[in-house]
Formats: structure tokens, sequence, C-alpha cells
């Protein structure tokens, strides 16, 4: 029996809850998983797992096993990816998470650019809406909104997105000019399931604080480039990330309106699990999207702001 095989094996079997997910993390049969597991089990005199139809749990000697190896392979790990380092070798897979709003309109050409740099690095990325846990999802990193929290996380901030009212020309000439809070009340909007406060109430800051102002959503969505269309098409105005349009305002698909008040920013992160050995492929890929996200327009490296 390989010993070093089969520990990883049973990490990530009790990190998955899933001897199938396991087997899928490591790129290896569901029977070889297995097999790795029944011969560790045996090499140690005791069970290690509680076996159901939905999950696989740890039994207490289990955990015990998982608290003392995760950090050992760390550790080898550590000499190892020190060693390819010192070699100067940025290859391998990396596994990300993000919002499907800035992934696919920035992390993903950021990651092409990455790849033309370090061609031997291989991608997943997942986009999707949703709080992952990096460690039992097997994920590298992950981009949030929000300051995450949790003990065994790595944080960076990479800064605040703006929030700012836009609207199509087309609009704009149908239901006049927009240059005050009020001024949104009566027209139809276009807005993520999360931006308003409860009664539909756009929260808005300007030169003289914050202001609430009562408005019409027309639709409501979770997808940026739903919202981006309706934008463009003419049928409503609304709140939007500024980097998900700037495009569209250079070109003139899209006007900003109430030039003096925006939405209350959104703090962005970096975050990885502490308890990897940060591969140099994680490191590269770290030193190259932080300069690449804060120089998109904006993207304010400088500002603190409030999750939203």
């Amino acid at each position: 029996m390989d010993l070093a095989i089969a520990l990883r094996a049973f990490l990530r079997t009790v990190e998955r809850g899933s001897i199938t997910a396991a087997a899928r993390d490591l790129g290896v049969s569901q029977p070889a998983v297995t097999k790795h597991l029944r011969n560790l089990e045996r090499h140690v005199g005791a069970r290690l797992f509680e076996r159901s139809a939905r999950i696989v749990r740890p039994t207490p000697q289990g955990q015990a096993l998982y608290d003392a190896s995760r950090g050992a392979l760390a550790t080898i790990d550590s000499a190892i990816e020190g060693v390819r380092r010192d070699m100067g070798a940025v290859e391998g897979p990396l596994r990300i998470h993000a919002p499907s709003c800035i992934g696919a309109s920035h992390i993903h050409p950021i990651i092409l650019a990455f790849q033309e740099r370090y061609p031997a690095v291989t991608v997943d990325l997942i986009l999707e809406n949703r709080g992952v846990d990096l460690v039992y999802e097997n994920f590298d990193l992950a981009l949030r909104y929000g300051r995450p929290e949790g003990q065994d996380l790595i944080i960076r901030r990479l800064g605040a997105v703006r929030r700012i009212v836009v609207a199509s020309p087309d609009f704009l000439a149908r239901h006049g000019a927009m240059l005050e809070p009020a001024d949104l009340t009566d027209v139809p909007l276009v807005t993520t399931t999360t931006a308003l406060a409860p009664r539909d109430m756009l929260t808005l800051n300007g030169p003289n604080g914050t202001v609430e102002v009562p408005v019409r959503p027309v639709l409501r969505t979770n997808n940026a480039e739903v919202i981006t269309a309706t934008l463009v098409s003419g049928r409503a105005a609304g709140p939007v990330q500024q980097l998900l349009v700037t495009d569209m305002l250079a070109d003139g698909r899209l006007v900003r309106v109430l030039p003096r008040h925006e939405m209350r920013p959104s703090e962005a992160f970096l975050v990885f699990p502490s308890v990897r050995f940060m591969r140099p492929a994680i490191r590269a890929f770290i030193d190259f999207v932080v300069p690449a996200l804060r120089a998109i327009d904006g993207f304010d490296a400088g500002t603190r702001a409030e999750a939203a």
C-alpha cells in the first residue's frame, strides 16, 4: 500500500463527505478510492468511516487521523512545491470560484491572459452566485463580495466595486433626464434580486448623505447579462456594477444618470484556504489577477465600503 496516496484519498473523502466526489477530485475511479480506504483501515486497525446511503462521515478515530494527517501532508506538499518553485515551475491545476457577473466579464479574460504567460496551468472556473466552502469543495481560491468569515481562510482585500444608475439614450428620450433621486420613482427599473431594501426602496449615497427612494422594479434577476441586455434595450433603467457596463458607457449604448449619486459599493476579496500549501501556480495567479482587477474602471482599490 502507498500510504501517501491512501491518506490523500482519505483526506479528500472526509472533506467531500463522498467517495464519488473524492474520486472525481483526485481524478481516479470510485473503486480505486474505496480500495485505498479499505487498505488504510486495515493498516491502522480501526474503522475510519461511518457509511450511509447518502453520506460518509469519519468515526472519532477517523477524525483524529484527519486532524493529524492534514498538516503532515501539507508539509510534504510544501517541500515538494518549494523545490518546483525554486526550479521556476508554474504548472498544474487551479480551481477558482467567482460570482457569475464579474466572472464572465472579467475573471475569464484575465485567466486567458494568465494562461498565455503560464500555458502549463489548467483552470476550472466555477461561476455561480453562492458562497462555497473552499476546503470541502476543493477550491484553491475564490473571489467574494463582502468580507468572508472563517478561521481556515486567508483573506486579501481587492477594493470596492462601484455601483451606479444607468439607462439607454432611447429610454431617456422617452422618460426625460434623471438628475435627482426622485426622478427614479415613476420609471421602470431592472435590478438584482438583492439590490433593493424592503418595500422596493433604492438606497443611494450623494453629496448630502444617504437617501432612500421608492422605485418601481419591473424585472428582478440574478443574471448580469439579463440586466445589461434589458438596460441596452431601453426597457428600463437600473443600478448596476460600473465594471459590467464600462464598454457600453464608452460607446454610448448606456448613459449614467444621477451623476451625483451612487449605490453603496461592495467590497471584493480574494479568499484561499489557510490549511493548504500555496502552490506556485496559485501565487502566480494571485500576483497576476490582483493588479488586473484593480485596473478595471469601476474598481476602486482605495475605498473602504460596507459589504452589500
